[in-house]
């Protein structure tokens, strides 16, 4: 067998069990070629190690050996959520020895992976977004394009919800827009006065490009509705010739919106709402974004804060 392309040799009595538990992902319950590839790795790793700890049989792995597997992993280096992938592989193919009777017991049972540290989204400068979203449109494609990224910033939109709207989505007049979340759950968002500007623009220029009976607000140069995948390489685009000093992406407007509007209201409940997030937890998130820019602004400002830094300075 190999894991990541090196050949890995099992005894016989690991190696056999673990290809007839392959073929019953294969044959049995249908799993594609590539998650059967996922778990040979993740389980021929397994039994490598078992080997060097001289443990040539499933059935005597015990609940200290999952342990001490987890804890190897971590050390290699492994995610949380990486090594809770392998536990998963591990429990799995234990429950299926125990079915087949070659096993007493599940040792993985009760292993539970280490918590990783959640990754923050990241967030754009506001002074680079306000700088990227003033730059001036060159053609009928970039007006499109500058509405859209607008309305994003300013309204905290998904990908996918951007992509959904339709022209009677927006009401300019009341500023205001309706969208289909996550659960085909409707929501109507304030939009700002600079993204409303921008859908005017748009709309003066969208009867060129749309065809007569299409709905969708934003489209594509052939005039049907703007993939998912269109949008995310326009406002890659977007930045590259505008200056931007990241790569910029959908998600990153999103979370700008969500990071920004906390910074200057502090209002979590109302950023939930804004972002359509059924539990708090979930936009939670932002409140360690927000904590990151106090600790910058304190550093920056505060006399204590600067004396230390002139003394680390004196230190070195």
């Amino acid at each position: 067998m190999t894991v990541s392309g090196e050949l890995v040799d099992l005894s016989d009595s690991l190696s056999a069990p673990l290809a007839d538990f392959l073929r019953h992902l294969s044959s049995e319950t249908r799993h594609s070629p590539r998650t059967c590839d996922s778990y040979q790795q993740d389980l021929t790793r397994f039994g490598a190690w078992l080997m060097t700890r001289q443990i040539e049989h499933w059935a005597e792995v015990t609940s200290h050996d999952m342990r001490r597997y987890v804890a190897w992993l971590s050390r290699g280096g492994l995610s949380g959520r990486s090594i809770a992938r392998h536990l998963s592989a591990i429990r799995r193919c234990y429950q299926y020895l125990l079915r087949e009777k070659r096993v007493r017991d599940n040792p993985a049972v009760d292993i539970r992976a280490p918590k990783s540290g959640r990754r923050l989204p990241k967030v754009a400068d506001v002074d680079q977004l306000n700088h990227l979203l003033d730059a001036a449109p060159d053609d009928p494609l970039e007006v499109r394009d500058l509405s859209m990224f607008e309305l994003m910033y300013s309204s905290g939109l998904r990908l996918s919800e951007l992509a959904g709207l339709n022209l009677d989505s927006v009401d300019c007049r009341g500023g205001e827009i309706r969208v289909l979340g996550k659960g085909n759950k409707e929501r109507v968002l304030p939009v700002g006065r600079k993204a409303l500007k921008a859908l005017s623009a748009w709309m003066a220029v969208r009867p060129g490009l749309a065809t007569e009976s299409e709905q969708a607000l934003f489209v594509s140069q052939r005039g049907g509705r703007l993939s998912n995948r269109s949008i995310q390489s326009r406002l890659s685009r977007w930045g590259v010739v505008k200056g931007a000093d990241q790569r910029l992406n959908p998600h990153m407007l999103r979370h700008s919106f969500a990071s920004h509007l906390l910074e200057s209201s502090g209002d979590l409940r109302a950023v939930q709402e804004l972002l359509g997030h059924a539990d708090i937890s979930t936009t939670q998130v932002y409140t360690h974004l927000d904590f990151q820019h106090l600790a910058r602004v304190y550093d920056q400002s505060h006399p204590r804060a600067r004396r230390r830094d002139e003394r680390d300075r004196d230190d070195t």
